[in-house]
């Protein structure tokens, strides 16, 4: 296997890369969106508000506004859906397989055998979108797996799935 994406036979002799089945919660658009403008709008929205109150100033405040606000809102409406669309993450009998990023991209693949805490992670944002996020702790170097954007209930039964298939799996995730 890869670590850069699921590996399938073709049933030709060959074999191919492909993306995790799964895609998160379609929730998770409305989640990212929100978390995109507290990062975003602070800034133009008291540019904004300074054009208004101090008219010598105008001019350039209002340039100033602008310059800023074009690039949140390209932001907002380009970010959250392009994460969509990339968010992946699959389960089999030998790995979890996660998808993630926007600019850039990660694909990551945990041996059950190497796994070795599993966890949900619920922010007050995701709490908000009644979604949850699973972070999978393997023996690497690169840190944990995280599946972030799954409704509540499915992250709750991956975490169970994964904690009952990686206690089956024989090896050491030391």
């Amino acid at each position: 296997m890869s670590g850069y994406g699921r590996v399938e036979h073709t049933g030709q002799g060959e074999w191919r890369l492909r993306a995790p089945r799964h895609r998160v919660e379609s929730r998770a658009v409305g989640w990212w969106t929100l978390q995109a403008a507290v990062f975003a709008l602070p800034l133009p929205l008291v540019l904004g508000l300074l054009h208004l109150l101090i008219p010598p100033a105008r001019f350039v405040l209002g340039w100033v506004f602008l310059g800023t606000l074009l690039p949140a809102l390209a932001y907002l409406i380009v970010m959250p859906n392009w994460r969509y669309r990339v968010h992946r993450w699959e389960t089999t009998d030998a790995a979890v397989f996660a998808a993630s990023g926007w600019l850039w991209q990660r694909w990551r693949v945990v041996p059950l055998s190497r796994i070795q805490t599993v966890d949900t992670v619920r922010g007050p944002l995701q709490q908000l979108f009644r979604l949850s996020g699973v972070s999978v702790t393997s023996a690497s170097a690169s840190g944990a797996v995280k599946i972030k954007g799954l409704d509540h209930r499915v992250a709750a039964d991956l975490v169970e799935h994964l904690t009952r298939s990686a206690q089956a799996v024989p090896g050491d995730a030391a």
